[in-house]
């Protein structure tokens, strides 16, 4: 498989993932938040272990350990923050609760930019090392589906039809494979080593800052130790790939 096809291929898969929102019509609130903060959990774990344990010593091996390392990562930790601040946007990975239709627009339009700076971060990891991007494709999938839980929860609730979630949460999932291809692309004439540890920084934002209060400040002991347990599960997989691919 050639570094654009899989580009393309796994880019697609991660839009696809979109479609998994749909589940939240099957559950009940309770259920599903009996779902959902383990799956919050374990894409953390995977987020900052992807960026420790893969993305950080492939940007060392690739760029030295320099300072410019260190000064990409956080400028992708602060993009995030950003983002969020600009955009007024969170993962909203709770069961959510009536929201005004204009929120769900909000929430397509940042998740869409998201997605495209993701595409063009994972992009790069491929152009770098295919087995590096799909380490870090596989974290960013774990990190997806609760989001996109979340998302389709919000857009259905905020009056759109199911279909019309469904699409429009597909539509501004292909802004990643089209960040994958830009990235793949702009390559062939510019250095792009930059974007792994800024890809580094973003993975730590979402897994530390977006997705640890998540779980974390919940009521009872029973809800923290298993999304514990499931963070830790987390982290143990990305550390064993490291060894494997």
């Amino acid at each position: 498989m050639t570094t654009l096809t899989a580009i393309i291929v796994f880019g697609m898969l991660m839009s696809f993932i979109a479609l998994v929102g749909s589940v939240t019509t099957l559950l009940d609130e309770s259920r599903l938040q009996k779902i959902i903060l383990p799956l919050v959990a374990f894409a953390s774990g995977s987020l900052i272990g992807g960026a420790i344990f893969h993305m950080l010593p492939a940007s060392v091996d690739r760029m030295g350990n320099g300072i410019d390392v260190y000064v990409w990562l956080a400028i992708g930790f602060a993009s995030f923050l950003a983002l969020e601040q600009v955009l007024r946007w969170h993962h909203c990975h709770r069961p959510p609760s009536h929201h005004k239709q204009p929120l769900g627009y909000l929430i397509l339009i940042a998740d869409g930019l998201h997605n495209l700076i993701g595409g063009l971060s994972i992009g790069a990891l491929f152009v770098a090392d295919i087995r590096l991007g799909i380490t870090a494709w596989i974290a960013a999938a774990f990190h997806e589906v609760p989001q996109e839980l979340g998302d389709f929860g919000v857009l259905v609730h905020g009056g759109w039809k199911r279909y019309q979630a469904l699409l429009f949460n597909l539509l501004s999932g292909l802004t990643f494979p089209l960040g994958g291809v830009i990235a793949y692309f702009v390559s062939q004439d510019v250095d792009i080593d930059f974007l792994i540890p800024f890809a580094a920084g973003n993975f730590l934002y979402i897994g530390a800052v977006d997705l640890v209060p998540e779980f974390k400040d919940k009521c009872g002991d029973r809800p923290s130790i298993i999304a514990g347990a499931c963070w830790m599960l987390g982290m143990a997989i990305l550390l064993g790939l490291r060894f494997v691919v």
